[in-house]
């Protein structure tokens, strides 16, 4: 079959060859849930042609590597943190608040790490987390009803109708904006901002000054009594050493599929197909659809891939979606991110660890403790409290200790940014607080005080 480069809907499409390979436009024989529609197939047809010309932004070997540092997640010998930007936005790409998101995650799984012993796997929701799923297609804004925002990769926030309409142009932006990022996370990973002796500089004053920031302090000076004892057994700590360096992958959901098929190539070494957009991509729940486009699409590319699996999840529906997306069980290839809410984690997750578990398949299992916990504060703000945020991830533990399984990450939305979106914490964020700095473009975000204080908690889960 050829190749197709656009189809503005599945109705559109010629029927699909089920026994033809698989392609990277093989996606358009199916049902494309939450497309935006775009109003010109032409432009959309050019954009994507445009995309397929440039670099890829990220390679075939580090997506292997991702897969085997995902397999030991899966065997019990890793965990992974998977954290970012609920939407990363056009206007807020400055080094200063990419470098402050980068050193929260950062912050975060030195306390994993240090305090929990295990080695963690860092997944940045970064560097191309432009398109979020909408519940309805339209929103009103005062008395007037217009398209949903999409986010910045398809249309634009700002509450007018015109905003509002889907711009494929807007891929190209986005292509460009994850390429800036990427540059300067792998200079931040890899040109000493990341080295284990400067962990007390990653103190931001705002987190210093509180109760986690004094814990993560303690932190730092044991990491430093550490190097100064390995320096003296004789270890090279020297520039260029591995412990100045971290491996950050990027990852983002894989929504919006003109711009995945775009940016999907061929390894020059293997002869796989691999979406060079992002290190890793995931199904969200309003796009796992076991005959939809978007598990049709990511079938088919080398990339680790995760599926989100919310409360309406059966188990028969979570084995099969192994059997489609890892038939060859190959650990590492395949996350199972759970999020089902503080009061259904502990009733809902159990006979889908069991179903999966006995049906042999190596997942890795992963928490997102964010998206069924979130509430419309007296307002109409959306946020979500802590106190919830922590429970479904206790319930996500409890489940795995008692099913003899392991829990193998937490999935969570954060910003480096001293925000007010999140309820509770230690510093005790009230509702009438929320419009003080409520600055996302869609979902709320655990600020930096409440990110460390949730990796201490989590830390402290692990060990037990």
């Amino acid at each position: 079959m050829a190749e197709r480069t656009y189809a503005e809907s599945s109705a559109s499409s010629p029927p699909h060859d089920a026994a033809a390979p698989w392609s990277p436009a093989s996606w358009h024989a199916h049902p494309a849930a939450q497309s935006p529609g775009w109003p010109d197939g032409d432009l959309v047809r050019a954009v994507v042609d445009d995309l397929r010309t440039l670099p890829p932004l990220v390679f075939a070997g580090e997506a292997r590597t991702l897969t085997r540092a995902l397999g030991s997640v899966a065997d019990g010998r890793a965990f992974v943190l998977q954290a970012g930007d609920c939407a990363e936005s056009f206007s807020d790409q400055s080094a200063d608040q990419i470098r402050d998101k980068l050193r929260v995650i950062l912050q975060m799984a030195v306390v994993l790490t240090y305090a929990a012993g295990v080695p963690v796997v860092k997944l940045g929701r970064i560097a191309g987390q432009y398109a979020k799923p909408r519940s309805s297609p339209v929103e009103r804004v005062g008395d007037t009803e217009m398209a949903a925002f999409r986010g910045h990769i398809v249309n634009d926030d700002a509450p007018v109708p015109s905003a509002r309409v889907p711009d494929p142009r807007r891929m190209l932006t986005a292509y460009h904006h994850s390429a800036s990022t990427l540059n300067l996370l792998r200079a931040f990973t890899k040109g000493g901002f990341a080295d284990l002796s400067q962990v007390h500089a990653w103190n931001q004053e705002f987190v210093a000054t509180s109760a986690e920031g004094r814990r993560y302090e303690a932190i730092a000076e044991e990491i430093d009594r550490t190097l100064r004892f390995m320096r003296a057994c004789g270890v090279d700590l020297s520039d260029g050493a591995p412990i100045q360096q971290v491996d950050l992958y990027t990852s983002h959901e894989a929504l919006l599929l003109d711009y995945e098929e775009a940016m999907t190539r061929r390894d020059s070494l293997t002869g796989d197909y691999y979406d060079c957009s992002a290190h890793m991509l995931w199904i969200g729940e309003r796009t796992r659809q076991l005959d939809g486009a978007h598990v049709a699409f990511l079938q088919g590319v080398g990339n680790p891939i995760g599926v989100k699996l919310g409360p309406g999840t059966t188990p028969d529906e979570a084995v099969e979606l192994c059997e489609l997306l890892n038939p060859g069980r190959v650990p590492g290839r395949l996350t199972l991110i759970s999020r089902l809410g503080v009061g259904k984690v502990t009733s809902l997750l159990p006979p889908v660890v069991r179903a999966v578990t006995d049906a042999g398949h190596p997942v890795v299992w992963e928490c997102d403790p964010m998206h069924c916990n979130t509430f419309a504060a007296e307002g109409g703000r959306k946020t979500r409290h802590f106190d919830d945020v922590l429970g479904e991830i206790r319930g996500f533990f409890a489940v795995h200790r008692s099913e003899g399984t392991w829990p193998g990450g937490v999935h969570v939305e954060l910003t480096g940014d001293d925000v007010t979106e999140c309820l509770g914490g230690v510093e005790d964020i009230l509702e009438e607080q929320l419009p003080l700095r409520y600055t996302t473009t869609c979902d709320p975000r655990l600020n930096a005080r409440q990110s460390i204080d949730l990796a201490f908690r989590v830390a402290e889960l692990l060990r037990t």
